[in-house]
């Protein structure tokens, strides 16, 4: 069985109610008073990954969110499985740029 790792960086899945939401994003912290993604709503993000692999800057982009602990229903991290592809993985496909470097979350790499 693999460690949860949800180290600041580590890309997560929020599952939040009232209203209700699923958010996609970078973990920026994890506090008792809730938790701190920088990221979007999951229903835009294949517009977004759309996005980032055709190299265009404007539209949709990553925001950093506070959340409370008590909206939080389920926070997941996001991974591959077997043949199922984790976000972060899909991203990484498809732009060529690792989810986390794309959050400013890790050492960014320059757009070629």
């Amino acid at each position: 069985m693999k460690k949860l790792d949800l180290a600041p960086g580590a890309p997560v899945l929020l599952y939040l109610h009232s209203p209700r939401e699923k958010v996609f994003g970078a973990l920026v912290a994890l506090e008792t008073a809730g938790v701190i993604v920088r990221g979007l709503d999951l229903l835009s993000l294949e517009d977004w990954m759309r996005q980032e692999a055709r190299g265009e800057t404007s539209g949709l982009g990553l925001v950093s969110v506070f959340y409370p602990m008590w909206r939080l229903e389920r926070m997941e991290r996001d991974e591959s499985v077997g043949e199922l592809e984790g976000l972060a993985d899909r991203f990484h496909r498809l732009t060529g740029r690792r989810f986390v470097e794309e959050a400013g979350l890790g050492r960014r790499r320059k757009r070629a």
